[in-house]
């Protein structure tokens, strides 16, 4: 077992090294060029479509299985979860305040990436046995590219309903079951028994129900989140300019070890920073636009902006609240790391609310994480041996979460971990091969538009 951790360590070294770093904001940047900074310019655009998706496009109907908020909301319920608290923490225990400013960078780029998959998943998307649409990056590979790039497409997928075990999984359940059992002595055979319940009833409605479900509980808990939040920067209203400045000096110079900080060199804040953002905000990864498929709607770009905005609300709306809440109260120099330190910043400015507000949008997050990864993980196993395989692959997901909230998930995470990276490299390949065709429909919809 050492073995297989050593070996499996070794290759998470270098998927997640400097390479994969390069590659996720090199592709992120030239899709951001390509398209003339669009995604960030057209923010409000995508907002206000958004807002105008709730419902089904008429006459749109027949052309997926859930209105684009939907799709949205079901992309977000797998983004935002432990990343959004427990990773923001470690980036910036890691890394210093000046992770964040790269977290920041990385969802800038991120936004024209993700902006792109979702134009591919619904340009290149199929209808399946069942009369449903799916998509993602294996069927924007296998249809968007020649033949001889249809081994990427199966490596995706493998890889894909592989990792989802474990990042979507098992480690979500662990998580919830962690923070349960620490705050409320809950035990973790009781968590894992009641998330397999509830999971299991909302699967059986397969992606329409994950889709309800995930849009009502998605803006609650963010909203919730984020509420908690801008209350305690309202009450460290006069530490914010101080932590902004901190934030931008030290993504670009060394920080010396203070308090229970160990110190960090630049590269730490760009690395885990980098990092960090695109566990949390997962563009590039090729998992979003695999929920964007299904979404209804005849017209690819369109989708396109509503899906940059997961981006955006991830990363720079919710990960920043947590970001700025950790280094206005000074919790950041405690040597407290992940959940723990994210708590002890909402503690230390409410004292008995506080104690509660990570425990709950832990527990949320990850539970709606679950239900997102599901959906991507059956979508992967649908591709490779067909429709077949979804009810078997239904019963193991439900079958694996008690077993995740009970045992040690060390080397799943590090599995999990590398297999997500692994997922990226074929999709970014995918998004740079086909580039110019999201930058024809892109030059075709304005135009249209404009006219």
């Amino acid at each position: 077992m050492e073995i297989l951790n050593n070996l499996v360590s070794a290759v998470n070294g270098v998927v997640w090294g400097p390479l994969m770093l390069v590659l996720i904001l090199g592709v992120g940047l030239f899709l951001s060029i390509g398209l003339k900074l669009m995604p960030v310019l057209k923010i409000g655009m995508g907002f206000r479509l958004m807002l105008a998706s709730t419902k089904a496009q008429q006459g749109e109907e027949r052309s997926g299985e859930i209105p684009p908020f939907q799709a949205l909301m079901t992309a977000l319920s797998a983004t935002v979860g432990t990343g959004n608290i427990a990773g923001v923490a470690t980036a910036i225990f890691l890394g210093g305040p000046g992770a964040l400013f790269w977290m920041w960078m990385t969802a800038l780029v991120g936004m024209a990436t993700k902006y792109a998959e979702a134009v591919l998943a619904v340009k290149f998307r199929e209808v399946d046995a069942r009369g449903n649409h799916v998509g993602g990056p294996m069927y924007y590979i296998k249809n968007g590219l020649s033949s001889k790039w249809a081994w990427l497409g199966t490596a995706f997928a493998l890889f894909g309903g592989i990792a989802a075990f474990g990042i979507g999984n098992t480690v979500q359940a662990n998580s919830m079951a962690d923070v349960l059992q620490a705050n409320f002595q809950i035990p973790t055979w009781v968590t894992g028994l009641i998330i397999m319940l509830l999971v299991g009833l909302v699967l059986i409605g397969g992606i329409r129900r994950i889709g309800r479900v995930a849009a009502a509980l998605v803006p609650f808990m963010a909203v919730s989140y984020l509420v908690s939040g801008l209350v305690v920067l309202f009450i460290n209203a006069p530490a914010i300019p101080a932590a902004l400045a901190m934030i931008v000096e030290y993504a670009f110079t060394p920080i010396a070890a203070q308090g229970g900080f160990a110190g960090a060199m630049v590269w730490a804040a760009i690395r885990f920073g980098v990092a960090r953002g695109i566990f949390s905000n997962e563009a590039g990864l090729g998992s979003a636009p695999i929920a964007h498929a299904a979404a209804q709607t005849k017209d690819p770009v369109r989708q396109g902006l509503i899906a940059m905005l997961g981006t955006f609300i991830d990363t720079l709306v919710i990960c920043t609240i947590t970001g700025l809440v950790i280094v206005t109260t000074g919790v950041w120099t405690s040597g407290e790391s992940g959940a723990a330190l994210t708590s002890a910043a909402f503690s230390a400015s409410l004292p008995v609310v506080g104690e509660f507000i990570v425990p709950f949008a832990l527990a949320i997050f990850a539970f709606t994480t679950i239900l997102g990864w599901s959906f991507y993980g059956e979508r992967c196993a649908e591709f490779l041996f067909g429709i077949k395989a979804i009810k078997p692959y239904r019963v193991l997901w439900v079958l694996a979460i008690p077993m995740g909230a009970m045992v040690s998930l060390d080397f799943i995470w590090l599995l999990a971990d590398t297999l997500n990276a692994m997922m990226a490299i074929p999709n970014l390949v995918a998004l740079a091969l086909l580039s110019p065709v999201v930058f024809k429909l892109t030059r075709d919809y304005f135009n249209d538009s404009s006219s």
